[in-house]
């Protein structure tokens, strides 16, 4: 990843025209250690980073997200790289956790599900395969077959999607869990 980030600083310094001096002179930084940064030979602050970010008006995620989307078959996905998410309504977060789910046959996520009130309905839907979930944080009110479970941290369930079934957190903490679900309905 060091080896990364310095590839891209020396991208960006050199699709701007600008020497190791000029860099040098821009973030205060010497010229041996900018250097060894783009030769991956040693590490940087965060702080430091985003110094060099202003330079080339970049956010600091710029440095952290991936060059090769097209790669078909990448198969490990960083922590940084999570930027596949969407929201449901107004409590679901939904992660994509795999780089590549096209071809795939299951879905994997990290759910988030931000509190709710008690009152709020909850309607339990149902579809094809099977889903399995592994909470993580908080706790899970998993409705299935008309009956709420609560699920505390370590907890899984596994269950035919066929079965009437919902998530939700009526609890004042958000809550995590990792959902695996077959078949995976992204396109193939």
């Amino acid at each position: 990843m060091i080896s990364d980030i310095g590839k891209k600083i020396k991208e960006l310094r050199t699709s701007n025209e600008m020497t190791l001096k000029d860099l040098s002179l821009k973030t205060n930084l010497s010229i041996s250690f900018l250097s060894q940064l783009e030769r991956g030979l040693t590490t940087i602050a965060i702080d430091t980073l985003e110094t060099i970010a202003k330079v080339f008006d970049k956010e600091i995620s710029y440095f952290f997200t991936k060059e090769n989307k097209d790669i078909k078959d990448k198969v490990i996905k960083r922590s940084y790289e999570r930027d596949d998410y969407n929201i449901i309504n107004k409590n679901f977060i939904n992660y994509n956790l795999s780089n590549e789910l096209k071809g795939k046959d299951i879905l994997p996520r990290l759910i988030e599900i931000t509190p709710m009130e008690t009152s709020e309905h909850v309607k339990s839907y149902e579809h094809e395969g099977e889903e399995f979930i592994y909470i993580l944080e908080g706790r899970l009110t998993l409705l299935l077959d008309l009956e709420e479970h609560i699920l505390n941290p370590g907890d899984s369930a596994h269950y035919k999607s066929k079965q009437p079934h919902n998530w939700a957190n009526y609890t004042n903490k958000t809550v995590k869990f990792i959902a695996i679900s077959v078949p995976n309905k992204i396109d193939k």
